[in-house]
């Protein structure tokens, strides 16, 4: 199989791209989940503390993991069925809505298993067959998962940013020299992208909270820029910041002209970090290699 698989890449892909689908079903259960669970183990840490700064006693509630309960219809809370949970598919034939009371459905859920899916098979099309692709592979859900969590919440949870950091740093273990994939980079690459990553944008929002009182974003995206470092290394974090700088900024500009926000209106800066750091992933070697070669001739 594993020979099949090497010598076949549209197999390779296609497998991917199912592969995909499947994990941005479960993504969309990550996003969903993830930060009300935060929320929950939040009040419960404050529910602990009494007026009077003596512990209380916590009654436990019903079991509210990634796991358990059952997935729900929101409407009318009836558990969604196997076959009414097929990656997309099931939306389009029940045309986005619920089995039961006929509810509408978000379109949003389709959405990230497509999305989650054709990234996937993108992923396997430009790394191939061979443990590469499976560092690439865990970037991109991760990514996926933590950009719709900020959009929703302005938020970018340590139980995703933090475990894709010390990944990264393992992962930097397996590097062999002379690869001609970017993945995994080597370890003194992979801990100076980790230290300069957290450092960078850190002392930024340092200067300018100095230098206007306010907070122009938060840890999480320290802590995300320093995960993509560990897995591109320190080479990537450039265009990586350079790429979602603009791409932010150029956001903010269409918001305010167009839609009407207001300057103090906060924009997350996480899902412009995960698009940069996934383009660097797919293109960024190439990218720094032939702006280093316009220098050389």
């Amino acid at each position: 199989m594993q020979l099949l698989l090497a010598q076949s890449p549209a197999l390779f892909i296609a497998l991917v791209l199912l592969l995909g689908l499947l994990v941005g079903s479960f993504l969309n259960v990550v996003i969903w989940r993830l930060p009300k669970m935060l929320e929950r183990e939040w009040q419960a840490q404050c529910a602990e503390l009494a007026a009077d700064g003596r512990a209380t006693t916590i009654v436990a509630g019903e079991t509210f993991n990634l796991i358990r309960p059952r997935s729900a219809c929101p409407a009318c809370h009836t558990p969604i069925k196997a076959w009414h949970n097929i990656p997309v598919l099931s939306w389009l034939l029940l045309r986005g809505r619920c089995a039961q009371c006929q509810v509408s459905i978000s379109a949003r859920y389709p959405l990230v298993e497509a999305l989650t899916g054709v990234l996937s098979a993108l992923v396997a099309w430009k790394f191939g067959y061979g443990l590469p692709v499976l560092g690439a592979l865990l970037i991109t859900w991760f990514l996926i998962a933590l950009t719709f969590i900020d959009l929703d919440h302005q938020l970018l949870p340590d139980s995703l940013t933090l475990p894709l950091l010390w990944l990264g740093l393992l992962a930097s273990l397996a590097w062999q020299g002379g690869s001609s994939t970017s993945l995994p980079v080597d370890p003194r690459s992979a801990v100076v992208g980790a230290v300069a990553g957290y450092l960078s944008l850190w002392s930024v929002y340092q200067l300018f909270k100095l230098a206007t009182g306010k907070e122009g974003m938060g840890y999480g995206d320290f802590k995300l820029l320093a995960a993509l470092g560990a897995w591109l290394g320190w080479q990537m974090l450039l265009p990586i910041v350079l790429i979602s700088a603009a791409v932010g900024a150029v956001t903010g500009i269409l918001l305010i002209a167009l839609a009407g926000r207001g300057r103090a209106t906060p924009i997350p800066f996480g899902p412009f970090l995960s698009a940069a750091g996934w383009l660097t992933l797919m293109w960024g070697p190439e990218g720094v290699a032939r702006y280093l070669g316009l220098f050389q001739r």
